[in-house]
């Protein structure tokens, strides 16, 4: 449910505003009306600062040198180091080092390569051949290409070679004619121990920033800490900015909100601190921030809430509704109970923080409900790790007889009862919407919701009398004749109280249409439910086979891997896929025919109070 809150408007001196922004943030309940982010320079500049820092913070967090050479030198670097007083600065400029160093020590080596198989030698003193009329050629050339013949025909020495390539030289009067078979290559810039050392010089600077940077890894407290502050100062600064200046800007208007439990507490303080206030119940039109207030268990969802937009202030919350249904739907798409149980512990590891990966530290307990229910799901599907358990000899008799498998009137039964279950979820969303609007904006502006609402639901109330013959026919015919009176006025009489009747019955006849068209389709989007857990189920399965064919013989030692191999990498990348389309197509039937169908709009503001 969405919170109540209370309004409060402020009236300060000038130079009383900033203190007593200061001391709403000590109390840290009170959402106090922003300025839009960014609004000046300055505030552009801290959001750009801080979003640097986080870069820097994600980059440090990610160092790991434990498996590098130079181990010692890497730790005395690290005793040795001193940071720069700005640390993110001083962090920034150390990661864009390493980065050049490690490229120049790249260069280095690939130069010592080069240079290695000409041996070591003084490129001067050869150089002072040319003053002497010579000329120093130098060649390298693939060792099947190399003809042996060529020393005797020219002035060659060969300085090395391997089974790839033969390096050598020839030494040759510069004044002469000189043509020779192959294309010469550059010529050494010095000797290959000249290059080496310039890459351990390199080396030895790279330990010395790793262990820089490590000094740097252990300061991410304090840089979180100088993170939060800035954003804290931040907002701080633009409540500050949000009032209004009155009497020559020698007052401050200010609002804010803040639940209405807390009220009794703040009064308290306000009067404390002698401030002059106006306080009265929040209304719609004050468009007032949005706090949730849900059990536990739809508390796990308001995430996905939050993910469409938090619902106006006198609007219904739509997650005691949605928690169940997208667990329902979740564990459809999912569709096997061994995925639900691997989901299960994998949403324990993270609570436990046994697993700890970003994305998920803070919905370990969601996983492991969605887990549960997937489970459940699971062996009322009648599938655990692709394995058809109806079909299956060991499973329990007693069980079978809950499994929703087999044809109704011809089609799958799950396909029925996923498409069931979109039936029953839209007629639920229209009862939501004519109950809500209703409650909003009052009857008459909603007859021809709560028309449609009557026609549906009676209709379907009236087919399932219907099949039961409990009615008579006369009976059945008289109700049939009242629901279409009583609906059809509603939708194309008075669906606009006020208006002509003949516009009416245009506008109604255009509802129609589109009420038609639009929930044949979202009806039909349910089927998904079931595509998605029968494809689910089918590559498991198909998983299953492949391994099976590999231990048809027995489980020999050749036998057993490559079977571990296929089952495992198989139902871990079925397990992933599955996930993936059971936490998006859910949403989509959430957010698209569910919201669409019972009018949610979810553009409140989420609650958030200046606070330290």
């Amino acid at each position: 449910m969405v919170d109540k809150m209370m309004k409060y408007s402020f009236i300060l001196l000038s130079e009383e505003t900033e203190g007593f922004l200061a001391k709403l943030q000590e109390l840290g309940v009170v959402d106090v009306t922003r300025s839009a982010k960014p609004i000046d320079e300055h505030s552009a500049a801290v959001m750009d600062a801080v979003s640097s820092a986080k870069k820097v913070i994600g980059k440090l967090e990610s160092l790991n040198f434990t498996k590098d050479a130079g181990q010692d030198e890497i730790q005395k670097a690290k005793e040795a180091a001193v940071l720069d007083a700005n640390l993110t600065s001083g962090a920034q400029q150390a990661l864009v080092e390493l980065m050049e160093l490690e490229l120049a020590k790249a260069t280095a080596e690939k130069e010592v390569a080069a240079r290695k198989p000409w041996g070591e030698f003084d490129k001067s003193r050869l150089d002072q051949l040319n003053t002497l009329g010579y000329a120093v050629r130098y060649y390298k050339v693939s060792a099947k290409k190399f003809d042996p013949a060529w020393a005797e025909l020219y002035p060659l020495e060969i300085i090395n070679q391997d089974s790839s390539y033969v390096w050598f030289v020839t030494v040759a009067s510069s004044s002469e004619e000189y043509n020779f078979p192959v294309d010469t290559t550059p010529a050494p810039e010095g000797s290959w121990k000249e290059a080496q050392a310039v890459a351990d010089s390199l080396n030895e600077n790279i330990y010395k920033v790793k262990g820089l940077l490590l000094k740097y890894q252990e300061a991410i407290p304090q840089m979180n800490e100088t993170n939060r502050q800035e954003l804290v100062d931040l907002d701080m600064y633009l409540a500050k900015a949000a009032t209004e200046s009155a009497a020559d800007n020698l007052l401050n208007v200010l609002e804010g909100f803040a639940p209405i439990e807390n009220d009794e507490e703040l009064c308290k303080n306000f009067d404390q601190m002698g401030v002059l206030y106006i306080r009265e119940e929040a209304a719609e039109d004050d468009n007032p921030p949005i706090r949730l207030k849900n059990g536990w268990f739809a508390r796990l969802f308001e995430v996905l809430t939050g993910m469409y937009g938090m619902p106006g202030y006198k609007e219904f919350d739509p997650t005691p509704i949605l928690a169940p249904f997208y667990l329902l739907f979740f564990a459809m798409c999912m569709g096997d109970a061994g995925y639900g149980l691997v989901l299960i512990l994998f949403g324990l590891g993270v609570t436990k923080k046994w697993i700890n990966i970003d994305m998920f530290k803070n919905i370990g307990p969601l996983i492991s409900v969605l887990g549960v229910g997937t489970l459940i799901v699971g062996l009322v599907l009648g599938t655990a790790f692709g394995i058809s358990l109806a079909d299956a000899a060991w499973y329990p008799e007693a069980m079978k007889k809950f499994m929703v498998v087999g044809d109704i009137a011809g089609f799958p039964a799950q396909m029925v009862l996923a498409l069931g279950i979109g039936v029953f979820h839209i007629c639920l969303a229209m009862i939501v919407k004519a109950i809500g609007y209703t409650k909003r904006f009052g009857f008459k502006e909603n007859i021809s919701t709560w028309g449609w609402l009557i026609l549906i639901l009676g209709g379907l109330i009236l087919a399932a009398v219907g099949m039961t013959g409990f009615l008579s026919p006369l009976a059945m015919k008289i109700a049939i004749i009242a629901l279409a009176v009583v609906s059809g006025l509603g939708i194309y009489i008075f669906n606009t109280p006020g208006r002509n009747p003949l516009a009416n019955i245009g506008a109604g006849l255009w509802d129609t249409y589109n009420m038609i068209t639009g929930l044949l389709g979202d009806i039909l989007s349910y089927i998904r439910l079931y595509a998605l857990g029968l494809a689910g189920g089918m590559l498991g399965q198909a998983f299953n086979i492949l391994g099976g064919m590999m231990v048809e013989d027995g489980f020999g030692a050749i036998n057993w891997l490559p079977f571990l191999l296929i089952v495992l990498f198989g139902h871990t990348l079925n397990l992933a896929m599955s996930c993936l389309g059971a936490f998006v197509h859910p949403l989509r039937l959430t957010f698209v025919e569910y919201f669409k169908n019972a009018g949610y709009e979810g553009k409140g503001k989420e609650y958030s109070p200046l606070k330290k």
